[in-house]
Formats: structure tokens, C-alpha cells, sequence
């Protein structure tokens, strides 16, 4: 498993079709606390073999954003513990068949692991990752009743710009902006 990037207490690493890893996806995409803020018809996962298809489907998209670019598991370094997935990637436009040229920071975590600043620090490290990448501005898009996600945003210094639809095939969402320094 190689290293994406590492934060003081995070490892972000590419997830793997390894048991354990399949395991955390299902435990974490089959709750209902995580699907509802997330637009995807294939969410909640209901079987456990639901899970290596997402992860073969996170494997097939990274190939097509590009060097650099992806949706990884974000593991604790303390004990090994994969807590959720960060990302930082192209937007899929109004039509989901072709990727815009904005970039997305996005985390998705076990509720278990909430509240202990781990999707800031992962998110973080994206961001600075998207910056050493020449990227110019990064979007975060939050379903519009994710107050916490909004606050992740927020403490990354990203900047409210309103609702819009210019993504995920039109879905309204509340979206927040950073540019690079």
C-alpha cells in the first residue's frame, strides 16, 4: 500500500481489495449517516460484495483524473484504523459522463470517527497536495443540511459561494471555494 500523503496522525493511501479494507468500506458506505449526505443511488451499501465494486469503480476513476489525483482511504497512523476517505479530483459535470476542469476536496468518514478533526487534517493535506499541483482554486460541495461538513470547509478556510448545480448531474449543493495563495 503506498503512501499518497501523510498528515501528523493521518496516513492517505490508495484503498486496497484487501478484506480489511473491504470491510471498512461497507461498515462506512452502508450507514445511513453517511449515504443520506451523499447523491449516489448505489448508497446505502446493503451487501458486504457491494463494497470491492466501489472500490474497483474508486480504482477505475483515478486512472482517469490524472497524476495526482484521487479517492483514498484515510488510515490512522496510531493504530492502523482506516476512518474514511478523503479525495481530490475533477467534478463530474451537469451530465456525470465528462469531468470538469474543477477540482473537488472531499472526505467522507465512519461516524464513529467524527469529531476528532480527522477529515480536517485529511482534507488539509489534499489541499495543500492540490496547490503543489498547480492547481489554482479547489471547490468542496456539501448536501446543503451537512452542517458538519460545512464546518470542515470552513476550518480549511474555504469560502462560502452559495447553492448551485453545476455538478453530479445538476443536484443542488452548497458549495465553498479556495484559491490558492
Amino acid at each position: 500500500m503506498a503512501t499518497i500523503y501523510s498528515t501528523d496522525r493521518l496516513v492517505i493511501r490508495d484503498w486496497t481489495l484487501e478484506q480489511a479494507d473491504l470491510d471498512r468500506v461497507f461498515e462506512i458506505y452502508s450507514r445511513t449517516e453517511v449515504a443520506r449526505f451523499l447523491a449516489a443511488p448505489l448508497l446505502p451499501l446493503r451487501e458486504p460484495a457491494g463494497a470491492a465494486e466501489m472500490v474497483r469503480r474508486w480504482h477505475a476513476r483515478n486512472a482517469t483524473f490524472g497524476d495526482g489525483f484521487g479517492i483514498w482511504a484515510v488510515q490512522r497512523r496510531d493504530d492502523g484504523l482506516v476512518v474514511g476517505t478523503v479525495m481530490l479530483k475533477p467534478l463530474p459535470g451537469v451530465d456525470e459522463a465528462k469531468l470538469t476542469d474543477d477540482i473537488e476536496v472531499g472526505w467522507h468518514l465512519d461516524p464513529e470517527c467524527w469529531g476528532h478533526g480527522y477529515a480536517t487534517e485529511a482534507a488539509r493535506g489534499a489541499v495543500e497536495r492540490g496547490f503543489a499541483l498547480g492547481v489554482k482554486e479547489l471547490y468542496a460541495v456539501v448536501a446543503p443540511d451537512n452542517e458538519a461538513s460545512m464546518r470542515v470547509a470552513r476550518r480549511l478556510g474555504m469560502t462560502p459561494v452559495g447553492r448551485r448545480r453545476d455538478w453530479y448531474g445538476g443536484i443542488e449543493v452548497e458549495t465553498f471555494h479556495l484559491a490558492r495563495p
